[in-house]
C-alpha cells in the first residue's frame, strides 16, 4: 500500500506475525479486560476520524505482547516452565477451556465508517505464536495485511524502537496494549512512553496474581531485581512501602520484624497508578479490577494518556464494569 512507502517505519519486514501469547490461558477476567478494551478502541476511533483526519495524524495501534487470539487448559507446571519467575510462587489455577476473540483481532475488526489504524504493530517473544496470529489475521482480514508489522523478540526493545520513530515524527498517534504474561516489562519502558505526544496506554498489572505472592509474610521479596525492573524503584524503597516495622517483645527484649501491610494487592495498583502519574499528564483514578473465581483480586487494568478525554473515556468504561461486581 502506499501508506507502507510514506513513512519509514522502525518495523522491520519479516513474515512473523502475532497473537496471543502460546501460554495459552485466562478465564472470564480475560474476556472482562478485552471487552472493556474494545469499547474504548471503538471510542478512540470514532473520535480521532475527526482530529487524526483534520491534523494529519499517523495512528499506530501497538501490542507488545500479542498471543494466538485463542486459549486452551494449561496445568500450572506448564505456566511455571514458561518463566523462572514462577518457580518462586504458586500460581492458583486461573485457567479454563475456552475460545474467544483476542485483542488483535477485535482491533482489526473495528472500522468506524471506514476509518481505522494506519498499522497494526504486534510483537510477541514466542516465534510460533508469531506464526499463529499471522496466518489467522491476514485470513480474517486480508485487505488490511500490507498495513500489519510483525516481530518476534523482547518487548522492551520494540517499545523503544517505537519511541525512537514517535519522537522523530510528531504526528505520530498511538494506542498501545501492555498486556504481559508475568512481569516482563520494565519501568523504564514505561518512562520512555511518555515521550509520545498523542498516546493512549492500557497496561495490565499482575498485581494479585504475581506482585503480591513475591511480597512474603516474612519480610522478604522474593525476585527483588525483578521486582526493581517493574517498579523503577530500589528494594529498599519497596520495602518500606509494603512492609512495616513492628516491635514485639520477648525474653530476650523486645524483637523488631517486617510486618506486611494490610490490602497489599490495593497497594499495588496504587503505587502503579501513582508511578504513572509521575510520567503521564493523566492517569485513571479507578483501574478495572479483575478477580478470579473467588473474587479474587488478580490484576488491575490501568490506563495512561497526555489526552484528558482519553482518560475520561477510560473511567467512564471502567466505572461502568466495576459497579457490576
Amino acid at each position: 500500500m502506499e501508506k507502507k512507502k510514506e513513512y519509514n517505519l522502525p518495523i522491520e519486514e519479516t513474515s512473523m506475525t502475532v497473537n496471543e501469547p502460546q501460554r495459552n490461558w485466562g478465564g472470564p477476567w480475560t474476556e472482562e479486560k478485552l471487552d472493556a478494551f474494545e469499547k474504548y478502541v471503538k471510542a478512540y476511533l470514532t473520535i480521532m476520524k475527526k482530529h487524526a483526519t483534520e491534523n494529519g495524524w499517523t495512528l499506530f495501534y501497538f501490542d507488545a505482547f500479542a498471543g494466538s487470539g485463542s486459549r486452551e487448559s494449561e496445568t500450572e507446571e506448564k505456566i511455571k516452565a514458561e518463566d523462572n519467575l514462577f518457580s518462586e510462587v504458586e500460581i492458583e489455577e486461573i485457567t479454563k477451556q475456552t475460545s474467544y476473540k483476542g485483542a488483535a483481532e477485535r482491533v482489526l475488526g473495528t472500522d468506524i465508517d471506514g476509518f481505522s489504524f494506519n498499522y497494526y504493530y504486534f510483537v510477541d517473544k514466542d516465534e510460533q505464536s508469531l506464526q499463529a496470529l499471522n496466518q489467522k489475521l491476514k485470513n480474517l482480514y486480508p485487505d488490511k495485511s500490507n498495513c500489519m508489522a510483525f516481530k518476534s523478540g523482547d518487548a522492551n526493545e520494540k517499545i523503544l524502537k517505537l519511541v525512537n520513530y514517535a519522537k522523530t515524527h510528531p504526528k505520530c498517534a498511538a494506542l498501545i496494549l501492555l498486556d504481559p504474561f508475568g512481569m516482563q516489562l520494565n519501568w523504564e519502558t514505561i518512562q520512555a512512553l511518555k515521550d509520545i505526544k498523542h498516546i493512549d496506554l492500557w497496561i495490565l498489572v499482575p498485581s494479585g496474581v504475581i506482585i503480591n505472592r513475591l511480597l512474603t509474610r516474612s519480610g522478604k521479596i522474593l525476585c527483588p531485581e525483578r521486582m526493581e525492573k517493574s517498579f523503577g524503584m530500589s528494594i529498599d524503597a519497596i520495602q518500606q512501602y509494603f512492609y512495616q516495622e513492628v516491635k514485639e517483645q520477648s525474653l530476650f527484649g523486645d524483637i523488631v520484624r517486617q510486618q506486611k501491610r494490610d490490602n497489599t494487592i490495593n497497594r499495588i495498583a496504587q503505587l502503579y497508578l501513582d508511578l504513572l502519574g509521575k510520567e503521564f499528564s493523566y492517569v485513571i483514578k479507578q483501574p478495572l479490577v479483575l478477580t478470579n473465581s473467588t473474587n479474587c483480586p488478580i490484576f488491575h487494568f490501568v490506563f495512561a494518556s497526555h489526552n484528558q478525554t482519553g482518560v475520561k473515556i477510560a473511567s467512564e468504561i471502567v466505572i461502568k464494569k466495576n459497579r457490576k461486581k
